[in-house]
């Protein structure tokens, strides 16, 4: 499990402002409009002859009328989705610009909290979850983390993949590796997210396996943890692998930090649909596979650095 299954319940929702619709065009181009809870009317033109896509006629008529497909997102998790000058950005944004000149129609983002966007599915406000959304089993079956149903399940079309990442100080002065490499350590990390449980259970390892104490010091922020690492003070911070890579990409200008190792617990993100709605669903899919064929969804990753996460093909419901 990624830790996007629970992160959303602490502090990302501090990050950001609730956030204004956003129409993003198979063009790239961003427009602001609206508030959080209501689409607005303002869009992108999409380009001539778009309609003739390739794609197109395997919409739903729905969209094919419409031209625009709403997407439902919490822009609150750079690099995924941001907001930033009125605009969400980020690379769930740049792929949905990508599949929507595919299908010849405007992906419009809205953002709301993460914890109701399957719900804004189910009762139809959205067409699509797009919020680097873990596909899991929980999930496809409509089950909260104790198995219980909660509602109707959703169908996930995947399209990336994370996992965790130790993000340490630029250099690595202390050659970390992997979590194991972390004995007899100290680490830093944000409270209360899935990142502090996964310390937790590398200390309780460690101990087992006789490789000295690894010590934990639990911050209310993540940027907090960040600056105990920058200061020496602790040999590693842990995020999902795209967040600690743009953390190592821009924070210093790129001389603070730098991702250790490679990924750890690595699952699919998926795009999510509601489960009668087969037809878009597999119109995504289509379209996700003609951008990876096409190698527009390789230039997305390369700009945002995040090419280890990138899929060979669209699946549906993969995550486990």
């Amino acid at each position: 499990m990624t830790a996007r299954t629970t992160r959303r319940t602490t502090a990302a929702r501090s990050r950001i402002a609730a956030v204004g619709a956003i129409a993003v065009a198979g063009a790239l181009t961003l427009t602001a409009c609206g508030d959080q809870t209501n689409s607005g009317s303002g869009s992108t033109k999409e380009s001539d002859g778009a309609s003739a896509s390739a794609l197109f006629a395997k919409l739903p008529k729905k969209y094919q009328d419409s031209k625009v497909i709403k997407v439902g997102t919490d822009a609150a998790y750079a690099p995924m989705e941001y907001e930033e000058g009125g605009k969400i950005v980020g690379i769930d944004p740049d792929i949905a610009a990508a599949l929507g000149k595919e299908l010849g129609v405007t992906f419009e983002f809205t953002s709301g909290t993460f914890d109701g966007l399957i719900s804004s599915l189910n009762t139809g406000r959205q067409d699509l979850v797009m919020s680097a959304m873990s596909d899991t089993k929980a999930r496809q079956e409509g089950l909260d983390d104790k198995g219980k149903k909660t509602g109707k399940g959703v169908d996930f079309v995947d399209y990336f993949t994370s996992g965790v990442s130790l993000l340490v100080k630029k250099g690595n002065p202390d050659n970390i590796q992997n979590l194991d490499d972390l004995c007899g350590k100290k680490v830093a990390v944000q409270r209360g997210t899935i990142y502090e449980d996964t310390f937790k259970a590398q200390a309780a390892k460690c101990e087992k396996d006789g490789k000295g104490k690894l010590t934990i010091e639990a911050f209310d922020t993540d940027a907090e943890a960040q600056t105990r690492v920058k200061s020496g003070g602790a040999v590693a911070d842990l995020n999902d692998y795209p967040v600690a890579a743009h953390i190592a990409k821009t924070a210093g200008g790129g001389d603070d930090f730098e991702v250790a190792g490679g990924q750890t617990d690595a699952g699919p993100f998926g795009i999510a649909v509601d489960k009668e709605n087969t037809q878009l669903r597999d119109a995504i899919k289509e379209a996700l596979n003609a951008i990876i064929k096409n190698g527009e969804y390789e230039k997305v990753l390369e700009k945002w650095d995040v090419k280890n996460s990138a899929v060979t093909e669209a699946t549906i419901n993969a995550g486990k």
